[in-house]
């Protein structure tokens, strides 16, 4: 039996890597979140009835703690945290405390015989790009934002705790991840809903900043595959889609796939924190899942057919 704790269990991208998890039924699941940025309807419910949910902070060490000594766990996914480019860049100071977080579990880890920690950090620690695909090894770290710093801060941790204290890790940098549970104040989620009921699409400045967008599916799948076959063991792998899309093809794309009378507006740009390409090198990735991404266009399909949009 495999003994998991999957912090921020109540947000998108963690929900589904605990139910992809508790597809194993050798897998004991818990499951951990304040419901700061995650919500109660996104709790996940397990497979084989082995995931467990606490209501808890991981930026409270009595509160965390209590759950650390409790279960002892054999492995951790540290994805708690706060998220979303307007919230981090409006709560700069409460996204510096997750730096608390990411202090608390790698010492309850290191003190409770964690086997390894896997931490989703993020594309946005490349800041504004300095080479194209961003590679794991190549690419310099280039933000000054906090919630940037506070990853790469993070994937510090991560490397001195293993060099002092043998504690073994994973570091994922998500590039942008959508699929049907995403909160509507993120850009795939919030282009459909605008669309689904023909109102405006806003774009901030010209929409020729470009990301690249991976379903969620393709993202557990990678991070699951990654830690069943023991690979990037004290190492950082880019998750993402290596497809590059303007912001405004992306809300031309949804337009079309919704059949929506939208029009896009165009809005000042932002005064910081829209990069103006990102774009990962994500051969590791590929290599691992096997097979190629799921396409923009499906992606955006399987949400529309989704449970979530079928009262749309």
């Amino acid at each position: 039996m495999r003994r998991i704790l999957v912090t921020g269990g109540a947000g998108f991208i963690a929900s589904d890597l605990a139910l992809r998890l508790s597809e194993d039924a050798e897998n004991s699941i818990v499951v951990v979140d304040n419901f700061q940025t995650g919500s109660p309807d996104k709790v996940p419910h397990g497979t084989h009835d082995n995931i467990h949910f606490i209501k808890c902070d991981v930026n409270n060490y009595e509160d965390i703690s209590s759950v650390f000594y409790a279960y002892r766990f054999d492995y951790v996914f540290h994805y708690a945290a706060l998220v979303g480019v307007k919230r981090t860049l409006k709560n700069p100071v409460k996204v510096l405390d997750d730096i608390n977080g990411i202090k608390n579990v790698l010492s309850l880890s290191k003190n409770t015989g964690v086997k390894r920690v896997l931490y989703s950090s993020s594309s946005e620690v490349y800041g504004e790009p300095v080479e194209i695909p961003q590679n794991e090894e190549t690419t310099p770290l280039n933000s000054r934002l906090p919630y940037a710093i506070v990853k790469n801060i993070g994937e510090a941790f991560l490397r001195s705790y293993q060099q002092e204290f043998n504690l073994d890790y994973t570091i994922f940098r998500f590039f942008n991840t959508y699929g049907p549970k995403q909160s509507k104040d993120f850009v795939v989620s919030k282009f459909l809903n605008a669309a689904l009921e023909d109102k405006d699409i806003t774009v901030y400045g010209d929409g020729l900043q470009t990301r690249t967008f991976c379903f969620i599916s393709d993202n557990t799948e990678a991070c699951v595959k990654a830690f069943y076959e023991d690979e990037v063991i004290n190492d950082v792998i880019n998750i993402g889609s290596n497809k590059e899309v303007t912001i405004l093809e992306l809300a031309q794309t949804i337009i079309k796939a919704t059949d929506s009378k939208s029009k896009v507006i165009h809005l000042d740009p932002l005064k910081e924190g829209d990069m103006t390409r990102r774009m990962p090198d994500n051969s590791r990735m590929l290599k691992i899942l096997g097979r190629d991404l799921i396409p923009l266009e499906e992606g955006i399909k399987n949400i529309i057919h989704s449970d979530q949009f079928a009262s749309h």
